[in-house]
């Protein structure tokens, strides 16, 4: 289920709700139709996301669970977009690891069910109090910078020509620079939760990266932790041997 609400002078929120199950559909539309807001009822999350794109609204409250797609993709589907409304996930899947990785694809707020209504609306008022940042920030180690919103990549000023796959998981390992990731880590946060690879994957991606990142400039800054994973350096890099 997806909820958008975009708020105007009078106070009211225009909402779009999104859902695949039409009784629960129709009770969010008639709840918060009787709070004061103008509702819009959509069924798919393609449909959800046309809506967004040609609307323009305040907050969005994504589920997890949608006939055509997932909460998680269509979050990061509207961030790739560049829409950088608010998002409160809603869902039944409260586990930490299920809102850990909602927080991290660019939701706002998560959550669970069973919820109050009440709840929902005030963290409704909540994300929509907030607005729209303008962008997200800039991230930068050493020389590198991403700029998730432009999606672009440069090394000392220097462009980096990445693939959609290749930035996503360049972006997993600047938001955590310095950390040791696992293979499982980078399989769950920059590949779909129903990716099934063999386990070389991540091996292949991480040696594209480095052709890319590292080797035209003579250093190394994604390294190898034997046993481990792997791990973007924030001290100088090495040179290459």
């Amino acid at each position: 289920m997806v909820v958008s609400c975009r708020g105007t002078q009078n106070g009211v929120v225009r909402i779009l709700v999104v859902e695949d199950e039409p009784k629960m559909g129709s009770l969010l539309r008639r709840g918060l139709t009787e709070e004061g807001h103008t509702v819009d009822l959509a069924g798919r999350g393609d449909e959800a996301a046309w809506m967004v794109q040609t609307a323009g609204y305040d907050a969005i409250v994504l589920d997890v669970v949608l006939p055509d797609t997932d909460g998680y993709s269509l979050c990061r589907q509207l961030r790739d977009q560049g829409v950088w409304t608010p998002v409160l996930m809603l869902t039944a899947r409260n586990e930490p690891e299920d809102r850990v990785r909602g927080l991290d694809i660019g939701a706002d707020d998560y959550l669970g069910k069973p919820f109050l209504f009440d709840e929902l609306l005030a963290r409704l008022r909540a994300v929509a109090r907030r607005g729209q940042p303008e962008r997200p920030s800039v991230l930068e180690v050493g020389d590198l910078r991403l700029d998730p919103a432009v999606r672009q990549v440069s090394r000392a000023g220097q462009a980096i020509d990445l693939s959609a796959k290749e930035f996503a998981l360049l972006e997993v390992f600047m938001r955590r620079p310095g950390w040791v990731l696992s293979r499982h880590d980078l399989l769950r946060r920059a590949w779909d939760l129903g990716y099934k690879a063999g386990s070389n994957i991540v091996d292949v991606y991480v040696s594209r990266l480095r052709a890319k990142i590292d080797q035209p400039f003579g250093i190394v800054t994604l390294e190898t932790v034997r046993g481990a994973g792997y791990r973007l350096r924030t001290d100088a890099a090495a040179p290459c041997r």
